[in-house]
C-alpha cells in the first residue's frame, strides 16, 4: 500500500503537468518561482490564469473558479485549491528551505485543506491592498 507522501509520477504525468495561477498576485508569483518539481516527474508548465489560454477556457468550462485557488493538471485530471497545493507538494523536491517547508505543511491532504483557506484569505487581502481586481474567469 502506497502512502500519499510516497507519490510516484506515472508516465502520463511527464506528458502533461500544468499549473494555472494568478500571474498578478505577488504571493502566487513568488510561490511558482520557488516551487521545484522532481526531475522524474517532468517539466511543469506555468500558465497565468489572467491571460487567455486553452487551459483557462477548459477550467472555466468545468466551472473551476481561479479566484478560489490555482489549478494543477496532472495527466488528464485537474486539481483545484487545497488539492492542487497538496498534489504539487508531493510532486516537488525536498531541496531548499521553501520546498521542505511546503512539504511539511501540505504533504497531508487534511492539513492542506485546513491551511488553504488561510492562504486564500491572505492572497485576497493582498490583492485588495494592491488594488488588483479578481480574475473572474467564470464571468468572462
Amino acid at each position: 500500500m502506497s502512502r500519499s507522501n510516497d507519490f510516484q509520477a506515472p508516465d502520463e504525468v511527464r506528458r502533461r503537468l500544468r499549473l494555472v495561477y494568478d500571474g498578478d498576485c505577488p504571493m502566487c508569483r513568488r510561490y511558482v518561482r520557488w516551487q521545484r518539481i522532481r526531475h522524474d516527474v517532468g517539466e511543469l508548465e506555468l500558465i497565468d490564469g489572467r491571460q487567455a489560454s486553452k487551459a483557462r477556457r477548459e477550467l472555466s468550462a468545468r466551472g473551476i473558479d481561479l479566484d478560489q485557488g490555482f489549478a494543477l493538471q496532472v495527466g488528464d485530471r485537474w486539481y483545484h485549491g487545497s488539492e492542487a497545493l497538496h498534489r504539487l507538494t508531493l510532486l516537488g523536491t525536498r531541496s531548499g528551505v521553501f520546498n521542505r517547508l511546503m512539504y511539511r505543511l501540505f504533504a497531508s491532504p487534511r492539513r492542506a485543506a485546513r491551511l488553504y483557506p488561510w492562504l486564500k484569505a491572505c492572497r485576497n487581502t493582498l490583492l485588495r491592498l494592491c488594488r488588483i481586481p479578481p480574475i473572474d474567469n467564470l464571468r468572462r
